[in-house]
């Protein structure tokens, strides 16, 4: 038994100590960061891989603004890849498997097709793979007989508007201008197709300039697997849908089952797969995960706010500390540190960074949004969402393998909770990141290296804490 000198921190112990500063605008700091090795991000944010928190639509959101969402497991293997799917979709320079569709399936089919898929139109191609036509929901927005076949409600081949193969973005543009059209497929000399370049794609990539994107302009995507043997064809699914990073999730990541599925992927697929690996509090923790090929570390043992495994196991680090002790070890191999838990304002997010951590992962402060999975409750007149720790009762007893649960067995980790609803995470980002900018200009620094560089800590009393909150006034 021994203790350790020194008191653990977290972030309500500190403060940072303001310094000169030679920025004179928000706008000209630079808040990119490294997610794992080799892939940068141009915000530190990560949404994080619980069920309450991202599914497709919140991954898209986080990537477009320039962060990353990673897709929880707790779910077939089947729709987690369709989840990555649709995330990898969302968006391309050339659409390279364009949906297609058979010139005989119904209007019923295709309807569902384009639901299923969340697209707003079809190749319509035989068995040769010719392309025949094109089909849109404008379509059949108005088709009553669900029964018709598409070849009689398409835009046929010979009116279609075409490009071949090798069309830049840039020329793409002018001829879906010139001709009013939202989608050119490129389509070499024997009609056989190549690609799809829509008008949505062309626009999202003005909207978004900073989104999060790999080399073929697709937004990028994390997915969670497990550390069980069966996890293994998990991640070989995900791996061929195009899932960015693999997250190893498992709330004690310093353990053998975790070390040895990280040495299994790493063997298996050598450098071609990115490997987020975790939670650890603790350098040894960085250290083992590193060695065994981890990208980067997830830092954080029960910092969430749903998250009760200090209280029920008694182990835990609060999380500066944790954060400062992991990042230094972690700086002795290269490896990014991700801050995950415990986040609620932009000042804890300057300090994670100032700390150490290269990002953050956020899960309770994204679940109320609108892009978070789960429908708004009303209670008692306002509206919220339910949010749960995936180590709690509801999360365990939800999960595949729930059958084989022993109830009586189970010890919960974490809580279920509703949170106010707070609309599109959008406006949540943008509060951090404006927040995390006006961090840095108090650091003097125009990055967030500059800003570790730069950061000295201050402990601070209740009063302290007290006295850096409205005060001595009611609050409108």
């Amino acid at each position: 038994m021994r203790i350790r000198d020194q008191h653990a921190l977290t972030f309500d112990d500190v403060l940072l100590v303001p310094r000169r500063s030679p920025v004179r605008s928000r706008r000209d700091v630079d808040t990119s960061t490294d997610l794992v090795r080799g892939i940068r991000m141009a915000i530190p944010i990560i949404s994080a891989n619980m069920d309450t928190v991202t599914e497709s639509e919140m991954a898209i959101t986080m990537a477009r603004l320039g962060g990353l969402g990673v897709i929880h497991r707790f779910m077939t293997i089947e729709r987690q890849v369709a989840e990555v799917l649709r995330v990898k979709r969302a968006e391309n320079l050339v659409v390279e498997d364009p949906y297609r569709i058979a010139p005989t399936a119904t209007v019923a089919e295709a309807r569902r097709l384009m639901d299923e898929w969340g697209s707003g139109g079809l190749l319509v191609m035989d068995a040769e793979d010719n392309l025949l036509g094109i089909l849109t929901t404008r379509d059949i927005l108005f088709e009553d007989d669900e029964t018709r076949p598409v070849a009689e409600l398409m835009t046929p081949r010979e009116r279609l508007v075409t490009a071949p193969p090798g069309t830049s973005l840039e020329e793409a543009r002018k001829i879906l201008h010139r001709a009013k059209v939202e989608k050119l497929p490129l389509v070499d000399e024997n009609g056989r197709v190549h690609g799809l370049i829509t008008a949505k794609d062309i626009v999202k990539r003005r909207q978004y300039p900073q989104a999060t994107k790999d080399e073929k302009g697709r937004l990028r995507v994390g997915a969670a697997i497990g550390v069980k043997r069966g996890e293994r064809e998990r991640a070989e699914a995900l791996i061929r849908a195009g899932a960015d990073i693999l997250v190893l999730d498992i709330a004690h990541g310093h353990s053998d089952n975790a070390l040895d599925m990280l040495k299994w992927l790493r063997d298996t697929y050598g450098e071609d797969v990115r490997i987020m690996a975790g939670n650890v509090a603790t350098a040894e923790g960085v250290r083992d995960l590193a060695e065994a090929g981890a990208d980067a570390v997830k830092v954080g043992v029960g910092p969430g706010s749903i998250c009760i495994t200090r209280i029920v196991t008694g182990f835990g680090v609060p999380q500066l500390s944790a954060v400062i002790e992991c990042s230094e070890a972690a700086r002795e191999y290269g490896v990014p540190i991700v801050a995950d838990g415990g986040i609620r304002t932009s000042g804890d997010l300057t300090k994670a960074l100032a700390a150490g951590a290269q990002s953050v992962m956020i899960g309770s402060l994204f679940a109320g949004t609108r892009e978070s999975p789960g429908r708004i409750v009303q209670r008692q007149g306002r509206r919220y969402k339910v949010t749960r720790g995936m180590a709690s009762l509801g999360a365990t007893m939800s999960r595949q393998d729930s059958a084989e649960i022993d109830i009586e067995q189970v010890v919960p980790e974490g809580v279920e909770a509703m949170v106010p609803y707070r609309g599109s995470v959008v406006d949540i980002v943008r509060q951090l990141v404006g927040g995390l900018r006006s961090g840095l200009s108090y650091a003097g620094a125009y990055t967030i290296p500059e800003l570790q560089a730069n950061a000295e800590f201050v402990p601070i009393t209740l009063a302290g804490m007290q006295e850096s909150k409205p005060h001595d006034v009611e609050v409108l």
